[in-house]
Order: C-alpha cells, then sequence, then structure tokens
C-alpha cells in the first residue's frame, strides 16, 4: 500500500491535470505546467505516472464514478423501485457534476488519444451492468415486470447523460424552467410506474 505522501502527491497531480486540461485542452498544456500547477517536479510526475496520458487515464479512473456506483449497488439500495431509481439517479448526478471536467475533457479529447475512449467506457458498461443485474433481481422478487433489461438499462442511462449534459453549464439550477430534481423526481415516477408490475 502506497504512503499518504505518495498518494497526496499523485492527487495534487491529478487535480492539477484536470484542471489545466479542461481549461486549455491536452495539448494545450505541458507536463512541467502540470507539475508546477501541483507544486511538484516534473520528474515526480513522470515517476508517478510515466507520461500526460497516464496520468491523465489515472485521473478518469480515480474520479469517474464507476467505484462510487459499485459501492452504491452492493449496499446503498433497499429494493423499494422507486427509492432505489431516485438514488441511483441523484448518486449519479452528484457524481458526474462533481466530476464534470473530467467529463468534458472525455468528450473533448478522447477521439485525439489512443485508447482513451476505450477506456472511459468501461465506467458507463460497468453501471450499465449493475443496472441489468439490479432489474434482473427486482424481476425475480416480483418488483419489476419483464422487460429487455439491458434495454432499460441503457434508456435509463441515456435519459440521465443526456440531462447531465442539459444542467452541465448552467449558470442556475434550472434549464427549461425545470430544475434537475425536478426533473429527477419526476423521471423516477415514470420510471417506477412503468416498470412496476
Amino acid at each position: 500500500m502506497e504512503n499518504r505522501d505518495v498518494m497526496n502527491n499523485k492527487d495534487k497531480l491529478m487535480q492539477a491535470a484536470i484542471d489545466l486540461i479542461a481549461e486549455r485542452g491536452y495539448h494545450g498544456v505541458t507536463t512541467q505546467e502540470i507539475a508546477a500547477a501541483a507544486g511538484l517536479s516534473e520528474k515526480t510526475l513522470f515517476r508517478h505516472f510515466g507520461s500526460k496520458q497516464n496520468l491523465l487515464e489515472s485521473a478518469f479512473d480515480r474520479y469517474h464514478y464507476a467505484a462510487e456506483m459499485n459501492d452504491l449497488f452492493q449496499g446503498g439500495l433497499n429494493g423499494d423501485l422507486y427509492e432505489d431509481l431516485l438514488r441511483i439517479s441523484r448518486t449519479y448526478h452528484e457524481i458526474m457534476f462533481r466530476n464534470r471536467k473530467m467529463i468534458k475533457i472525455s468528450i473533448a479529447e478522447g477521439h485525439h488519444l489512443p485508447g482513451f475512449r476505450e477506456r472511459t467506457h468501461q465506467h458507463p458498461q460497468q453501471l450499465k451492468k449493475l443496472l441489468i443485474d439490479y432489474f434482473t433481481e427486482m424481476e425475480k422478487r416480483g418488483k419489476v415486470i419483464h422487460t429487455d433489461h439491458e434495454q432499460t438499462a441503457v434508456s435509463f442511462m441515456l435519459m440521465h447523460f443526456g440531462a447531465f449534459m442539459n444542467y452541465i453549464d448552467a449558470t442556475d439550477t434550472t434549464v427549461m424552467n425545470v430544475s434537475l430534481e425536478q426533473m429527477i423526481q419526476h423521471s423516477v415516477q415514470l420510471w417506477t410506474r412503468a416498470l412496476s408490475p
């Protein structure tokens, strides 16, 4: 296990990379600038990550939602469809908003960096599997109707990703006169009604 100083240095470098790349683009920032912004040497950056792309990929893995969502599905749901979907939705948006700079980088830079887009797709793929497993288990319990659970999971995810993209740069909390929380509650009511036996 790495000591605290090493982890703090890695976190400082990842956060500096996220901030600078989100502002100026991947090719607009040097490793020397990232290290300086983190208060560390460029040698330290290369010792920990080896390259700027490895640093960005490590930051994406560290700050994206896969681990938190996995924890939620493993122990944070209670089997009540409405309450579970509400918790999943709110957690998703909380994590996505917190990591919005990373998402913007992924969208803007993913096609320029070999292997990066494929790596970033691992997170939604994991969430899709968690949702499929959840809907399958809820059907076994008689709490969800029989549907194509993969299609249901993908539709649920795309709805929320679209909502996230709609609200990502909102200076207030509303777009189209509907707050994100109103959208979450209303959509979960509709999904619960549609999926309940």
